[in-house]
């Protein structure tokens, strides 16, 4: 049917060169992008590659270029490199323009294993518990109503230093700052320390919100080659040789999507290159919470270009918004600028709570709850996925899986869709215009639901897998 669409389409293609004035890409985007929009070329539809379709209008290979790259600019396409170009679903942002919202318009449609969420526990109890403490104290809800330092009060701040300490770290309170979630922090960094036009450098596949956030400050991304660890140090010096960098941004530990987890050997390796090239590290360990055993962050090895990107969305509650950075001290004022021309101040009300618990170590007690529900979940799934290849990590509630050849992720995650269920694949988290690897990500952390809805996501989406790699054994043997 989409085959035909697009025989159908050619006679208006050449009527346009025939009897249109003007630049021939412009007349026959003009077409094609009349034909997208009126839904008479469907979303998904594979569009001829660019020697067959120039060969049938009789132009250059460079026209069908540009008419391709004017349907892209126009949101009406997407070219996937490997693959071609495909229509797009229209009123969707790609996967790259807009990553991962963090909650959907109609859930109760689908059952999304697509996102990495924290999962409801007792927080609510303690969140009671403590907003009737505060009640009782009408000195902190005044302090609390004002406003506060652009880092943050003392107070917040010292938590935010046992929070980020690990017991090759110690985290110093005179250099974080509060902010609202990992998210407004990654954006603090790249406002206060990157400027438009500097180039960053991050793993291949990277965290889509970094993506976002880096297309609307104008800062340039450029993908480092990666192993089972996470980044190359020697793809890393070999981009910087190449082009001028200013920052890496990176995961080392629960690496996003992939979940790897750098060896102490590559961390140092890491630090030096980034020495040698003298870039700044943005290092994301809003994940790394989640691991009980977890290495080092780099800010051991580079302290002084380190900042240390963490927050409480994962292992205690995403609501509150509480975040912190851990930056060396001659950074900390030009991000105290950024914290202030964002938001002002981080919600000093957030921060009080949070505080408290990590204090009284009940922010402690929900990331270990949290973490044995996320290994609860996992083991009553991970049967379900025998036979395929994928990576995890014990405490990541995320499955990297490997779709097997020929189908594609896009083809996997269509399909699981109709049948209402969501998953992530790997062009979302892909930076560049580099092949995207045949991978999805499947979480087990789904806010909603019971373990036999669980279970049944999971199996259908190994149902889905199996089935597509038994048909296409059916269609060789034909």
């Amino acid at each position: 049917m989409k085959v035909k669409q697009i025989i159908d389409t050619m006679p208006l293609l050449k009527d346009s060169l025939r009897s249109g004035v003007g630049i021939k890409y412009k007349l026959l985007a003009t077409v094609m992008a009349d034909r997208i929009q009126k839904r008479e070329i469907e979303a998904g539809t594979k569009l001829p590659p660019h020697r067959i379709l120039a060969d049938a209008l009789g132009v250059t290979i460079g026209t069908v270029s540009r008419v391709y790259g004017e349907l892209e600019r126009l949101g009406l396409v997407v070219a996937r490199v490997g693959d071609g170009t495909f229509v797009r679903q229209l009123g969707l942002e790609s996967k790259r323009e807009a990553g991962f919202r963090n909650a959907l318009d109609q859930p109760e449609l689908y059952y999304d294993m697509s996102r990495n969420l924290h999962i409801p526990g007792q927080e609510s109890t303690y969140l009671a518990q403590s907003l009737m403490e505060l009640a009782n104290n009408p000195q902190i809800l005044q302090e609390l109503s004002l406003y506060t330092p652009e880092m943050g009060l003392m107070r917040h701040r010292q938590a935010g230093a046992c929070w980020l300490a690990q017991s090759d770290f110690i985290a110093s309170a005179e250099q974080v700052l509060c902010v609202n979630g990992a998210q407004h922090g990654l954006t603090c960094a790249l406002i206060g320390l990157l400027r438009p036009g500097d180039t960053l450098v991050t793993e291949q596949l990277t965290y889509p919100g970094l993506i976002t956030a880096a297309r609307l400050l104008g800062i340039r991304l450029l993908g480092i080659q990666m192993d089972d660890e996470g980044l190359l140090p020697d793809s890393l010096d070999e981009l910087c040789c190449m082009n001028r960098v200013s920052a890496l941004y990176c995961t080392p530990t629960i690496q996003n999507p992939t979940n790897a987890v750098m060896s102490v050997e590559r961390r140092k390796a890491i630090a030096q290159v980034c020495r040698t090239h003298n870039l700044l590290i943005l290092e994301d360990d809003a994940n790394g919470v989640l691991a009980l055993d977890r290495p080092p962050p780099l800010s051991v090895f580079a302290p002084e270009r380190s900042v240390l990107i963490s927050s409480l969305s994962k292992a205690v509650a995403a609501g509150l918004r509480v975040g912190y950075l851990h930056a060396p001290a001659p950074l900390v004022s030009r991000l105290a600028t950024a914290v202030r021309t964002t938001c002002w101040m981080a919600t000093p009300i957030a921060f009080e709570l949070a505080s408290r618990w990590i204090v009284q170590g009940i922010a402690k007690d929900l990331l270990q709850q949290q973490v044995a529900e996320i290994i609860r979940r996992k083991k009553l799934v991970s049967d379900l996925l025998a036979g395929l290849h994928f990576k995890s990590h014990p405490e990541s509630p995320n499955f990297w899986i490997e779709v097997p050849e020929p189908w594609r992720a896009a083809e996997i995650e269509a399909e699981l869709q109709q049948k209402q269920y969501l998953i992530s694949t790997a062009d979302a988290f892909m930076v560049g215009r580099h092949a995207v690897p045949q991978f999805v990500r499947a979480s087990v952390s789904n806010t909603w639901g019971d373990d036999t809805n669980l279970c049944d996501g999971f199996l259908t989406l190994a149902n889905t897998l199996s089935q597509d790699t038994n048909r296409f054994g059916a269609l060789l043997n034909k």
